[in-house]
């Protein structure tokens, strides 16, 4: 051991234990991308880095390296160029699997602490990172530098929290005295072994590389488990560079460094499936569709597997005294990222017959319009509104605008935006529709993107029974309710008990539906078809490791 990586974050490590407990605000990792906090030339460094890694060979240390293989275009217009290392996964899998004996034997202060190290340097390229996000996912800038940066390395440092929480929450060694009356009492050593799964797998998602994989990463990480990162083929630089900081933090405290490792592979020539049915993944993380999310949960019995998927977000609007507030909170909640969250609201309901305000009674059209107001008055400033919905990442998601435009009336045409700096930007603003109640094929699945629907139901009650019923068969990660009266929030609150949705109560401010604050918020539930998992919980490190005892007489 070269570097004690534990004794230096020690008082993070046990603050963050403490967040995890208060769900109080904390966070070590300053959210704004400020040259006062990470220093006057951070930003132009950071630039400068990332512009280095384009059209140039990425280096990674590992075995089985045949060639390179990369395949990523920025949405913003242009193609990045990188070239990652191929790796034969023959070779590399039975490299860590040899290298799994140290990194479980160093035992979980020393994994903490290698894991605090590898998030301390992550921030300190903060700026880097967010350029990785930006020009692989689509992310405005400053949301790519928050959820793709800072963010994602609090729901990281969470996840080392719980993990190292769990492990250490009894001794590792202990005397056991059992009284025996007038003989002499009966005396055990015993001794108690963390033990990892096996090696572990995280699948990276195109949107949210960093924010979705360090959870999983650094919860099997910190448990013992090495873990191969498998990014999407068009999202490969953010959790390269992690990687690339993950090793070299590795290296400097003993370990081989290819304990975190990074496998890409082409959209033609996919190796997901093939490795996570390989008998030493005992550990798979997975965020993105339902078809293959099922497909691991089915296949790989011999894993632990963490599935995040598709659901339908919804909103119940059944009265307000913040007309404009309401307002204001939806428009930048349908807005951002141009609705390319797994936490986006897309399905609106509220009652035919209208609602009441603080501006009076409004028709159902007339709450339409408004949203869709809003929408267009928040977006009217180019510069401001491509700074929110940063592009699309991906052209399939543009094409889908077009199609779900048949399905209903349409209030807010999606429009193409031309980007201020970048040509040829896959810009796209939100599309909103108009739908009944009764059309519940239009409505009743994900439609990923700027695409939300705003649905007359017959009252709030069956507003509340669709939405419960939408989240209990396809799943839902988020939901908001507006309402006056303490029985309607009460009534919607028992409803996402029952579907095991989290929900949000009339936000009219800074906080938004679709954002969730790590050390206090939970990310999902798992309590319904969009996760089985929770981000983050003591459920999502605890089943990563097992506890082996070795035990005889007493000397």
């Amino acid at each position: 051991m070269t570097q004690d990586f534990y004794a230096k974050h020690r008082e993070t490590l046990d603050k963050a234990m403490e967040a995890t407990r208060t769900r109080e605000f904390w966070s070590p990792y300053p959210e704004a991308p400020s040259g006062k906090i990470y220093g006057e030339n951070a930003a132009a460094e950071g630039e400068a880095a990332f512009k280095a890694r384009l059209h140039q060979p990425f280096k990674l240390e590992m075995p089985g390296i045949e060639g390179e293989v990369g395949e990523e275009r920025s949405p913003y217009g242009f193609d990045l160029g990188i070239r990652y290392p191929k790796v034969n996964v023959n070779q590399l899998v039975p490299a860590m699997k040899h290298s799994l004996a140290a990194w479980r034997d160093a035992g979980p202060e020393v994994r903490a602490g290698v894991c605090a190290e590898i998030l301390e340097r992550l921030n300190k390229r903060s700026f880097e990172v967010a350029h990785a996000v930006m020009h692989t996912t689509g992310q405005a800038f400053v949301m790519a530098f928050q959820a793709g940066g800072t963010h994602a390395q609090d729901r990281g440092l969470e996840a080392v929290a719980y993990g190292l929480e769990a492990q250490t929450r009894t001794v590792s060694e202990t005397r056991w005295v059992k009284p025996q009356g007038k003989r002499d009492p009966l005396e055990m050593d015993k001794r108690f072994r963390v033990i990892p799964r096996g090696l572990a797998l995280m699948v990276g998602v195109s949107t949210f590389p960093t924010w979705n994989g360090y959870p999983g990463l650094f919860a099997s990480l910190v448990t013992g488990n090495p873990v191969i990162v498998k990014p999407h083929p068009h999202t490969v630089l953010p959790l390269a560079i992690t990687v690339e900081v993950a090793q070299e933090v590795l290296k400097e405290a003993g370990f081989d460094p290819w304990i975190v490792s990074l496998v890409t592979d082409t959209r033609e020539a996919p190796v997901t499936k093939e490795l996570a049915q390989r008998e030493e993944v005992g550990v798979i993380d997975f965020t993105g569709s339902t078809e293959f999310g099922e497909w691991l949960e089915r296949n790989c019995h011999q894993a632990q597997v963490y599935t995040e998927k598709a659901g339908v977000n919804s909103i119940v609007i059944d009265s307000t005294d913040n007309l404009k507030g309401m307002v204001q909170n939806l428009a930048f909640s349908l807005s951002l990222y141009s609705g390319q969250m797994c936490t986006t609201p897309q399905d609106i309901f509220v009652p035919r017959d209208g609602i009441e305000t603080d501006q009076g009674h409004l028709s159902f059209d007339e709450v339409a319009d408004a949203i869709a107001e809003g929408v267009r008055k928040f977006l009217s400033d180019n510069d401001r509104a491509t700074a929110v919905i940063g592009a699309i990442q991906a052209e399939v998601t543009a094409e889908r605008i077009g199609e779900a435009a048949k399905l209903g009336e349409v209030v807010l045409e999606s429009e193409t935006r031309e980007h201020p700096q970048f040509e040829g930007a896959r810009v796209r603003t939100p599309l909103i529709l108009k739908v009944d109640a009764a059309d519940e094929q239009a409505y009743s699945r994900e439609l990923f993107g700027p695409i939300s629907m705003i649905i007359a139901t017959d009252s709030t009650e069956d507003s509340i029974a669709r939405a419960t019923r939408l989240a209990k068969e396809k799943g839902a990660i988020t939901w908001g309710v507006y309402a006056t009266d303490e029985g309607v929030l009460a009534r919607m609150g028992e409803a996402a008990l029952e579907a095991g949705v989290s929900v949000s109560e009339n936000l009219t401010g800074g906080v938004y539906v679709n954002q969730t604050a790590a050390f206090s918020d939970y990310h999902a539930t798992g309590a319904n078809p969009a996760a089985n998992a929770s981000l983050c919980d003591s459920a999502f490190v605890a089943n990563r490791f097992r506890v082996v005892e070795t035990r005889r007489h007493a000397a």
